[in-house]
């Protein structure tokens, strides 16, 4: 069982890692990925908007939706990783939780956030470092949090 975990993600993809001490190495315990969260606006949604009528008068005109696709799926995508993380902190497999997120994205998972689970971050970095390796993940944290 692990003390910290850290959660680096963007809209399309969350890796979860497990430190043991504040300058040991990162352990990959979970890498989600959205089935959808790469995808273009269009590419979601290829269909026309509906029409309606006007409520006063004789036009007519395209309903839109008040959320685009692509930022719809990143909030379902954020709640997928708030559920997978409060289910890991309610078995007790971390205290301490750490997010890293690209700045939207960081914006949704907080509010996917139950309060238990915002009670355990210990800090949020909003910078997106999905694609980096634990080594730089673990050397850019530290330099961002302790300086």
């Amino acid at each position: 069982m692990s003390k910290d975990w850290i959660a680096v993600a963007d809209r399309s993809r969350c890796r979860i890692f497990a430190q043991e001490t504040r300058y040991g190495p990162l352990q990959e315990v979970l890498d989600l990925v959205s089935s959808n969260g790469s995808l273009k606006n269009q590419e979601i949604n290829s269909d026309r908007h509906g029409r309606a009528f006007d409520s006063s008068g004789q036009g007519r005109h395209a309903m839109s939706s008040s959320v685009d696709p692509a930022s719809q799926e990143a909030i379902r995508f954020a709640k997928d990783v708030s559920t997978r993380l409060d289910a890991a902190r309610k078995k007790g497999r971390f205290t301490q939780l750490y997010v890293i997120a690209e700045p939207r994205f960081l914006g949704h998972l907080r509010a996917a956030f139950n309060r238990p689970l915002q009670e355990v971050v210990a800090a949020e970095i909003d910078k997106d470092w999905t694609s980096q390796t634990s080594d730089q993940i673990r050397q850019r944290m530290r330099a961002a949090l302790f300086g």
